[in-house]
């Protein structure tokens, strides 16, 4: 419940407070007063747009402050514990400050917040119905909206749009990766046959680099063993002329002076071991020519192999030693097209997932909407025949779409029909309502609607445009019959309204030589008797008048 608003700065609005209590608080007011201005800036501390012009002229900001009991409202309550935000004595301090330069802040409970926070709570306390409602009652969508609202669906309606969203990126997404699947088609094709291509070489480590070392030794096997057979003979094969021959008479020579110059023992010693080490190698060239053989068929299974690595290079023009590289690149190309066409599989088995959760909720949602659809056409076409349209009629009509479809707002759309008068048939409220039906049937509808709400502040701002006479009086009394269960606030021109109020608020301006503001004051009974008149027969006041509104308000 609203307990406490302060207005400073907005608007014509220099400095502003009031004291509300729970029941019917009405406020009046003679046209351009100000009345609306309060609820405007109410409205701010519950999240709607701001801009500078909301600033009163000639000061730097305006600075709104709503005080609210939740004591009752466990919705809120728990809403602020989630965030830290719940104070001890459970009320909750909605405020909203905007500059001159048109920036604007939030707070709850002191703690600054952004706008959408302050929207997601102040739905909780406290629903505003204007007379711009009239309007919007020939959109569809209001439809769909009042009657989930009615049926106390409105959560379930948006989880029936979140699944429906989620079913739509889903599909997106599948839809992407299947055709990105099948522009994938014959590059997947290509792949498989080069891998297998690559996969018949079966390339070995190490296998390229030993195949071209066995080529170049079986190509120079002739010039190798000559050039080995050679450097035999050179070595030891010539008696007359060999290195171990020319090693053997050069030690020869020197023995005769080694024992008398053992200075020469040294050289000696180093042509003794090189005799030794001519010697091994004279064994390792013989040793490898007894094993050596010219193979001509190894030699062409050698050039044939290389052959055959050389062309699959060049074709992929790549060099030789490149081709594990290529090979594990494709391998790698390929497990990630098998991986997309993996994630379309999935892909596919979550969409139908969410299409069975969307059916769950969407059948839920309908189920609510067909047993609320004929309570809501009962409620509001008693409140309309009750406001001056006697014949009138309101239907609820469902409108179902395909069962396939995961539609954001349900199965069905929702239209409200009327027929103003008996034995006409039901047609789209913009065929059939005039501007004082349609505005009958809006406050009909309000007041039905608002009956089930479990929002404890219900604003009404002008709702009762149009309407005067007896209806006047049975629209006071639903007011205040929404006032005896919680607390409501009305707007109005009717002094058939202001005079079934608990609480009766006057909206006066207050000229001065520079500026005007708008002062409210809190009426007592003589007061609300002068302003009932007011009302009743303008500003030069009767007895009459003053009688009228004495007998009004004595009728409460």
């Amino acid at each position: 419940m609203l307990v406490h608003l302060a207005v400073n700065n907005y608007a014509i609005v220099d400095h502003l407070e009031l004291e509300l209590s729970s029941g019917m608080t009405v406020i009046t007011g003679e046209t351009g007063a100000g009345k609306s201005i309060m609820l405007d800036a109410l409205a701010l501390t519950l999240g709607d747009r701001a801009d500078s012009g909301a600033v009163r002229p000639g000061t730097d900001k305006a600075d709104i402050l709503a005080t609210f009991d939740i004591s009752q409202i466990p919705e809120a309550q728990a809403w602020l514990d989630e965030r830290d935000l719940n104070s001890a004595d459970q009320q909750v301090i909605l405020r909203r400050v905007i500059t001159a330069e048109g920036r604007s802040r939030g707070y709850i409970n002191g703690s600054p917040c952004p706008q959408q926070d302050l929207k997601a709570l102040g739905e909780m306390l406290i629903d505003i119905h204007s007379q711009h409602e009239h309007q919007s009652l020939l959109k569809p969508d209001t439809h769909r909206r009042l009657l989930d609202d009615y049926t106390g669906s409105t959560d379930l309606a948006r989880q029936v749009h979140l699944a429906a969203q989620r079913c739509k990126q889903t599909e997106q997404a599948l839809k992407q990766a299947s055709e990105k699947g099948n522009e994938q088609t014959s590059r997947l094709q290509l792949l498989t046959y080069q891998l297998e291509e690559l996969e018949s070489l079966s390339l070995q480590e190490g296998e390229l680099e030993e195949l071209e070392n066995d080529q170049r030794q079986l190509a120079n096997a002739g010039e190798i063993m000559q050039s080995c057979q050679h450097v035999i003979n050179l070595c030891s094969e010539n008696d007359s002329g060999s290195v171990l021959h020319a090693l053997t008479i050069s030690q020869q020579r020197l023995a005769a002076f080694r024992n008398s110059h053992h200075s020469l023992e040294e050289a000696d010693g180093m042509l003794a071991s090189a005799q030794i080490q001519i010697e091994e190698a004279v064994g390792e060239l013989t040793r490898y020519l007894d094993h050596f053989e010219a193979d001509p068929e190894r030699q062409q299974q050698v050039e044939e192999r290389l052959g055959a690595i050389y062309d699959l290079a060049r074709k992929h023009k790549i060099n030789p030693d490149q081709i594990p590289v290529l090979q594990q690149q494709l391998i790698d190309e390929l497990e990630s097209m098998q991986q997309q066409d993996a994630d379309a599989e999935r892909l596919a088995e979550e969409l139908e997932s969410y299409r069975e959760h969307y059916r769950q909720l969407a059948d839920e949602l309908s189920g609510k909407r067909q047993t609320g659809a004929t309570k809501l056409e009962e409620a509001v076409t008693r409140e309309i025949q009750q406001l001056g349209m006697p014949g009138g009629q309101v239907k609820v009509q469902l409108n179902t779409h395909e069962a396939h479809s995961c539609l954001p707002h349900g199965r069905e759309s929702v239209e409200l029909l009327v027929s103003a008068n008996p034995g006409q048939p039901a047609k789209p409220l913009a065929k059939v309502a005039s501007g004082g039906e349609l505005s009958r049937i809006s406050l009909g509808i309000q007041v039905s609607t608002a009956q089930t709400s479990r929002v404890p502040t219900l604003v009404f701002d002008e709702v009762d445009v149009g309407i005067g006479g007896p209806t006047a009086e049975i629209v006071g009394n639903l007011l205040r019959q929404l006032g005896g269960h919680g607390q409501v606030l009305t707007v109005t021109h009717l002094p058939q309204v202001a005079a079934q109020g608990h609480q009766h608020l006057f909206v006066r301006k207050e000229q001065g030589k520079e500026s005007t503001s708008t002062r409210i004051d809190n009426l007592d009974e003589d007061g609300r008797v002068h302003e009932v008149a007011r009302m009743l027969g303008g500003i030069d006041l009767t007895d009459e008048s003053l009688a009228h509104a004495r007998k009004l308000l004595s009728a409460v």
